[in-house]
């Protein structure tokens, strides 16, 4: 083995460490799933001529995590919300030349501009002012840039964050094993700057984090898991500032044992407690028995 190669092996060992980490709840679902245009059809959203109702006045704009797509990430909470009569829409961002339906890899403020051109999209083809914003992951913080830096706080009402990076992520030490190889973060960034993006430390959430969490006129809502695989320490999903409600999974159900995937795409306890951060007037306690009855 040449000088060369010995030096990328710990390189390659840890960007093969990262993708199988990242992956590890987004393969499968994709897996078996039917193709996109019969799936959407046939749940109910990404109707564009759904009209809010009185009862639901904005339409739900749903924001995929990293390595999701706009229906493999939310096969269980958008039909929940088209069941409650929700309009419900979802879209592709972050998009790679030549990597089909694992998305979210680009540059996360270029996909926070994708994300205001599809709200005005869903805007126009409503009829409202404001959406109301819910993400899982990266999906649940990137939009914070889209509300501080891109215009967005006019337009929306409230951003619910299941699981969100907000303020960066370890990996459980991944990361700092990253930046311990010479070379590591910038060569994982050329590739997936959506990875890298939400590294601690990254030249994104510094800019990110320069300003506030939270901008006037937006409710925020952060649901956390304990056991959360990706976003570490745990605690980091949380924001601070007016209209924040953070909420940790197992104070509402202390045996819920979802990590990082569950929560944003199985867990019917975190979407009870998206449901109520929809419509706070008329929310109900959340509970182990809404896992069934929620």
């Amino acid at each position: 083995m040449s000088g060369i190669q010995r030096l990328l092996r710990p390189l390659h060992a840890l960007l093969a460490a990262l993708a199988l980490v990242l992956t590890a709840g987004a393969v499968a679902p994709a897996a078996t799933a039917a193709p996109a245009a019969e799936r959407t059809v046939g749940s109910g959203w990404n109707d564009y001529s759904c009209k809010p109702s009185s009862a639901h006045p904005r339409p739900v704009v749903l924001v995929h995590g990293t390595l999701g797509n706009s229906v493999d990430n939310w096969l269980g909470l958008a039909p929940y919300l088209v069941n409650r009569g929700y309009c419900v829409f979802s879209l592709d961002y972050g998009k790679l030349p030549g990597v089909p339906m694992f998305h979210g890899l680009g540059p996360i403020d270029k996909g926070a501009e994708e994300l205001s051109v599809y709200v005005d999209k869903v805007r126009e083809a409503t009829g409202v002012d404001k959406v109301d914003l819910v993400g899982h992951s990266q999906g649940g913080a990137m939009p914070r840039y889209y509300l501080n830096f891109l215009g967005g706080a006019d337009k929306v009402n409230s951003l619910t964050g299941l699981v969100p990076s907000s303020h960066g992520t370890t990996v459980h030490g991944l990361t700092k094993l990253m930046d311990s190889i010479p070379g590591a973060r910038k060569a994982l960034g050329g590739f997936a700057p959506g990875l890298t993006d939400q590294a601690l430390g990254s030249d994104y959430l510094k800019k990110l984090n320069s300003v506030p969490d939270t901008v006037p006129g937006v409710r925020y809502t952060v649901i956390a898991t304990k056991y959360d695989e990706i976003v570490s320490p745990y605690q980091s999903a949380f924001l601070s500032g007016p209209n924040v409600r953070n909420v940790l999974l197992q104070d509402l159900c202390k045996v819920d044992l979802s990590g990082h995937f569950a929560t944003g795409m199985t867990d019917r306890i975190a979407f009870h407690e998206v449901a109520n951060a929809l419509d706070p007037a008329n929310a109900k306690p959340t509970t182990c028995a809404s896992a069934v009855i929620g």
